[in-house]
């Protein structure tokens, strides 16, 4: 490997003699000085690695660091820039992320505790987690980076981002999303999000754990997924539905046979049997397009023991809530609901969205029919996502679908005038025939 020095462009930036950032509080990373030191060196390093011809994509992660300090101490020197030994480190760290990772995103994209990242120009990074959105001090020297960095992150998927396809939707290999938009659509700068899914999916009892409900809740969700019952998980974006929705097909017995049905691939099932589906949205002008009912249609025919929908938006609605009535018992679904009432009207709107012709009266027994239960879910104002109610669908009556809560959270304050969180069973017993007996089943323990 040849670590000579390479001489940089005659343009390249001179304002880099900064020996510390101005603020003594303010971490070196962070700092503008180490922005102009970044973009200095990162232009040397590019002009070496042409010169000599080198493939540093084609070498060991350990041998790109080596190249890259050897490099960098080099051109701090030549350019009498004045570093210690940690602002070195720090420098040579963020150079190779520069040249073989996703830069200031590198971090961000392996942290297993950030669920989204989300980046509004090159200036505005945050990261939500735990339900908390968090800004970040680190951003992206100018636009140009960050659109380098997001072609680089899009390539190996063969996608483009340009003036001619300025917005890009996609699934990352890890399984995650990617959505980016960029000028003249986004008016100021590049915008980015980035969903990130957890590898290992929470269980109710994880849930208990983290306060999201109690056991009382749980032990009922337990014997509705055991009993077959057909589950509809509803809430607002980010209020946890996927989650909860992993944790319950973890209830299913292992002997059964689970088959998703996905658009943005989410769930993410502890479960030994899973067919897992997803659609695809074809070519430029949808040619050779698969959706939500065409993959239910063909699911129905691979001996399901379990229906799984990652999220209900569409024709497949009705698709799903007429094959639970012909007897796919145990399905599972989520719905984007402000509450379980609303839920109700979303079914009632996406079925005549989908064509269904039949009387209104028609339509709510057949609903009322297929579904069994909806759990809610919702996110506080302090970032917690908790389960908000338990609804059971007990019939039709009086033109309207009939519904009786079981569970219902409430916020109150303790003996020392602290804000905390109780769930308050309403006294009634669950209607469904699946659950006959429930009242003798022991209240389980969180590790559970």
């Amino acid at each position: 490997m040849d670590g000579t020095m390479r001489p940089l462009a005659p343009h390249a930036p001179r304002e880099v003699d900064a020996v510390v950032p101005a603020d003594p509080q303010l971490p070196f990373a962070h700092s503008d000085a180490y922005q102009n030191v970044l973009v200095a060196a990162l232009e040397h390093l590019l002009l070496a690695i042409e010169d000599q011809r080198i493939d540093i994509e084609a070498w060991a992660p350990d041998t790109v660091a080596r190249y890259v300090r050897a490099q960098t101490g080099q051109f701090l020197q030549a350019w009498a820039i004045a570093l210690d030994e940690a602002q070195l480190q720090i420098l040579a760290d963020a150079l190779v992320k520069e040249l073989i990772g996703f830069g200031p995103l590198d971090d961000l994209l392996h942290d297993p505790g950030i669920d989204d990242i989300l980046v509004n120009g090159c200036n505005d990074i945050q990261v939500s987690q735990g339900g908390r959105r968090v800004q970040l001090r680190e951003r992206f020297s100018d636009e140009s980076h960050l659109l380098r960095i997001l072609r680089r992150m899009l390539a190996p998927l063969g996608h483009r981002l340009d003036e001619t396809h300025p917005m890009v939707d996609i699934r990352l290999p890890n399984g995650g999303r990617l959505n980016a938009i960029i000028p003249p659509l986004a008016v100021d700068g590049p915008v980015v999000s980035i969903r990130r899914f957890r590898r290992h999916p929470f269980t109710l009892g994880d849930l208990h754990r983290r306060g999201s409900l109690d056991g009382a809740m749980q032990g009922l969700l337990q014997a509705m997924v055991a009993a077959r019952c057909n589950i509809l998980v509803t809430g607002s974006v980010g209020s946890g539905r996927t989650s909860l929705l992993n944790a319950l097909v973890g209830c299913v017995p292992p002997g059964e046979r689970v088959v998703t049905l996905e658009d943005s691939v989410e769930l993410s099932l502890d479960h030994p049997c899973v067919v897992r589906l997803a659609t695809r949205s074809g070519g430029p002008d949808g040619e050779n397009a698969v959706g939500i009912p065409e993959l239910l249609r063909n699911c129905l025919r691979m001996r399901p023991d379990r229906v799984v929908v990652g999220e209900l938006c569409g024709a497949e609605t009705w698709d799903l809530l007429q094959a639970i009535n012909r007897g796919q018992d145990g399905s599972m679904a989520t719905l984007q609901a402000s509450s379980p009432r609303d839920a109700l009207y979303r079914i009632a709107r996406l079925a005549v969205l989908a064509g269904v012709t039949g009387s209104e009266d028609s339509l709510r027994r057949q609903v009322a029919s297929a579904i069994d239960f909806i759990v809610h879910v919702v996110r506080l104002d302090d970032g917690r996502r908790v389960l908000a109610s338990i609804t059971e669908i007990t019939g039709v009556g009086d033109g309207a679908i009939c519904t009786q809560e079981l569970f219902g959270h409430q916020r109150r304050l303790d003996g020392d005038g602290n804000t905390c969180d109780g769930w308050v069973g309403l006294d009634a017993a669950p209607q469904s025939g699946k659950l006959v007996g429930f009242e003798r089943h022991p209240q389980p323990a969180p590790d559970k």
